[in-house]
């Protein structure tokens, strides 16, 4: 299944690099195909980025096609994380996932131990480019 274009802001791209340099395969099984999905991204300056576009620290409605089950998350870096509630990883399959995905697309993604997840991304209800609430 051929996969949708994904976006990703250069400050994103940045930190998600330190990231994957600093684990290995055992810490994170799915890292090469994050680090595909970051090959093949178009690169924007964050300034740039569509306002429906999922980016680090969006919150972002999606549905989960198997289950048909809606979630709604903010997508976080892993020291992020804490508690939980509401959040989840980039270096989750899901979290990875969604990184760069365009409201309305659809992704088939692989789901650790095999087979795939498929994820709709619905509506991106909160976008820190959009708001103007860089993280610099």
């Amino acid at each position: 299944m051929k996969r949708p274009q994904i976006t990703i802001s250069s400050l994103d791209l940045a930190r998600l690099e330190q990231i994957i340099e600093s684990l290995d395969d055992d810490q994170f099984p799915n890292i090469d195909d994050l680090q595909t999905e970051l090959d093949r991204a178009d690169i924007v300056d964050p300034e740039a980025m569509p306002p429906d576009i999922v980016t680090m620290n969006s919150t972002v409605e999606f549905r989960v096609e198997s289950s048909n089950k809606t979630f709604s998350l903010t997508l976080v870096y892993p020291r992020d994380v804490g508690g939980g509630d509401g959040k989840i990883s980039i270096l989750a399959p899901v979290g990875s996932a969604l990184l760069g995905l365009r409201e309305g697309d659809l992704i088939s993604w692989p789901k650790p131990g095999g087979g795939l997840l498929e994820v709709r991304v619905i509506k991106v209800t909160y976008q820190p480019e959009r708001a103007g609430d860089l993280l610099l």
